[in-house]
């Protein structure tokens, strides 16, 4: 650990042919081990990955059901961000096409990741894939799906189903802040907007709070 209490630093190589700042020196933490209590729904809800003592990061996953999130404990015993909370996700029964058939075991509702598929009829050609789905285009942003902001590895195997509109957010050129962009999957492709930077991932693990997905939101006038 730094002596600011990071675990990294950054420096610059500067024009004088030398580095900004003095040599870090990491040493071991001096005093008691913090860490941040779980409450109970989530100890029973979800499976725990990682430690809970402060500046390190937990993965939650929910039991027997997809989607996952990280939290990172603080200082104060606190966590950072408010725990999220499980729910089970489900599809009503698909409906029949015409001139096809539809191949899938009869049920009231289907599991997030079941698949189904359709045949056609005899002289007849089905139109696009048969299972058609999109790998998301984007890593270490949010992205809008269904009107919830959510990482793409929350969204089971990262993908979204042909017709899905998935929503992206681009940085100003002048200014710290974002406008959303809209795409949708047509036939297993998916393509990311024009506009559209992957961060990198010191963006993504230094400065979270200053990804494209979580910085301002654009006002009109800034668009014009």
């Amino acid at each position: 650990m730094l002596p600011n209490g990071l675990d990294a630093a950054i420096r610059r190589c500067q024009g004088d042919r030398q580095w900004s700042s003095d040599d870090p020196n990491c040493t071991a933490p001096t005093s008691p081990q913090v860490s941040c209590p779980l409450p109970e729904e989530v100890t029973d809800t979800f499976s725990i990955h990682g430690s809970c003592s402060r500046w390190n990061n937990h993965s939650l996953h929910c039991s027997g059901a997809g989607g996952n999130s990280e939290n990172l404990c603080n200082i104060d015993q606190t966590w950072q961000y408010p725990h999220p909370i499980c729910q089970r996700v489900w599809c009503p029964p698909p409906q029949e096409v015409n001139q096809g058939y539809l191949v899938a075991v009869q049920r009231t509702e289907y599991d997030v990741g079941d698949a189904i598929y359709y045949l056609c009829k005899k002289n007849h050609l089905l139109d696009g894939p048969n299972p058609a789905r999109c790998p998301i285009p984007a890593e270490r942003s949010r992205v809008l799906i269904g009107g919830l902001k959510r990482w793409p590895y929350d969204v089971t195997d990262s993908v979204v189903p042909h017709g899905e509109r998935v929503t992206f957010y681009c940085k100003h050129s002048r200014k710290q802040c974002s406008f959303p962009y809209t795409q949708t999957c047509f036939d297993g492709r998916l393509n990311p907007p024009f506009c559209y930077l992957e961060p990198t991932w010191l963006q993504y693990k230094l400065f979270p709070h200053r990804l494209v997905s979580e910085i301002e939101a654009c006002s009109p006038a800034d668009l014009e």
